[in-house]
């Protein structure tokens, strides 16, 4: 019997192990199936990580490091290479390694933190050949940062994602060309920091309600049919356009990696694609905790890190069966915020609940009801579905409340 397995050795599994043994727990075992700690991380060679959970700029693997130096540093196990296989309900591991082939553990807590994986072309229908020259961004990103290889030398970009933009800005920088970045929706998925610093520093068109229409070539990409799309994200067909390319690079969404928390019986959220979770970040299922992108999709490695540190903490409180006050308040959102974590609040304490719009908009004021009066508001001057939003609340404005009620109201 293991305390406690977190299965994921990226920036939210190290980051969840950490706070459990500055929590008090000892017998920690994590789980990572690939040759080494860091997850995603490992390929994210450019800076712009840390700064708000260390106060300075570091690169990817710099900020994985610095996790990584920690577990080292804490003597917290770790089995590489290990697949796990399954996950039961009452908290049995099935998992395999080449020493030691299949094995099980049993634990006392679990900790979900397995990320996610991109969509790919399969998933998006685009009618057209299937020559080579089609990659996920991240496919993409981890041929030229980590193997070495350039995918293509004319290139064009299907979704605004972060990896997209940030892998616009790095082909270029390896000499290839960039002809367009095209995004089905009228604005950019990702930050705005990244539309600055890897298209418009370089040059590169965003052709913002715009998608691919049709694939051209036999064994290799030859090019590419774009279409601006009316307001039912249906292609114009007076506006195809063809581009010449022969590589294209698919940036259109991630999905977290939940089939082991379907097999744990993990009540799933169907905006967030992860798990419904409390304030403490634990799932319907009791004794197992979700955390970082395999929960929902965040936008830095940052808000990553500390809501891993938040399960952590809490796995470690359940081992120890500490009780709070206890309640049962369900958080939904209207239709402008797309969805909210946590989805349930089990006690009563400071917290901070976690959102997403579902649109663009400008002088906006977030509010906060229950039970049909508003007891918490915050004015934001814009707001967009690229950028995570948060509202902290305090234990005592729970009192009272039977349902949490988030919504957005347009200022003008």
């Amino acid at each position: 019997m293991t305390d406690l397995v977190i299965i994921g050795g990226g920036p939210a599994g190290m980051s969840a192990a950490v706070a459990a043994y500055e929590s008090g727990i000892r017998d920690i075992l994590i789980l990572e199936r690939d040759g080494k700690l860091g997850g995603i991380l490992q390929q994210c060679i450019h800076n712009g990580f840390g700064l708000h959970r260390f106060g300075e700029e570091l690169t990817g693997p710099e900020y994985a490091w610095r996790y990584e130096a920690q577990v080292q540093e804490l003597g917290i196990p770790v089995k590489l290479n290990t697949m796990v296989l399954s996950v039961t309900p009452d908290r049995v591991i099935t998992a395999t390694n080449e020493e030691e082939g299949i094995f099980t553990i049993e634990a006392r807590a679990i900790i979900l933190a397995m990320g996610c994986r991109e969509r790919p072309r399969g998933a998006l229908n685009i009618p057209g050949t299937r020559p080579a020259g089609i990659y996920s961004a991240g496919t993409a990103q981890k041929l030229v940062n980590r193997k070495g290889y350039l995918p293509g030398r004319s290139v064009v970009i299907l979704g605004s994602g972060d990896i997209g933009l940030i892998m616009a800005r790095r082909m270029t920088l390896e000499g290839a060309k960039v002809k367009a970045v095209c995004e089905l929706m009228p604005y950019s998925g990702g930050l705005a920091r990244n539309i600055e610093q890897c298209l418009n520093d370089f040059d590169i068109p965003l052709k913002l309600s715009h998608t691919v229409v049709e694939i051209h070539g036999s064994k290799r990409l030859e090019g590419v049919t774009i279409a601006k799309v009316d307001e039912n994200r249906r292609p114009i067909a007076q506006t195809r356009e063809y581009i010449p390319c022969d590589t294209l690079l698919l940036s259109v969404g991630l999905i977290p990696e939940n089939e082991l928390s379907l097999q744990a019986g993990v009540q799933m959220d169907a905006v967030t694609g992860g798990a419904v979770v409390d304030q403490d970040r634990q799932t319907s299922v009791k004794g197992i905790f979700s955390c970082g992108n395999v929960l929902h999709v965040h936008d830095l490695v940052d808000f990553v890190s500390e809501e891993a540190a938040i399960a952590g903490k809490s796995a470690a409180a359940f081992l120890r069966e500490e009780t709070g006050q206890e309640c049962d308040i369900p958080v939904i959102t209207d239709g402008r915020i797309r969805y909210t974590v946590p989805q349930r609040i089990t006690k009563r304490k400071d917290i901070t609940l976690f959102f997403r719009v579902a649109d663009r908009y400008r002088n906006v004021k977030i509010n906060l009801i229950s039970d049909g009066k508003i007891i918490h508001s915050v004015r934001r001057p814009k707001a967009a579905p690229g950028e995570m939003e948060s509202l902290p609340l305090k234990a005592v404005q729970l009192e009272g409340a039977t349902e949490l009620r988030l919504e957005l109201e347009e200022l003008g």
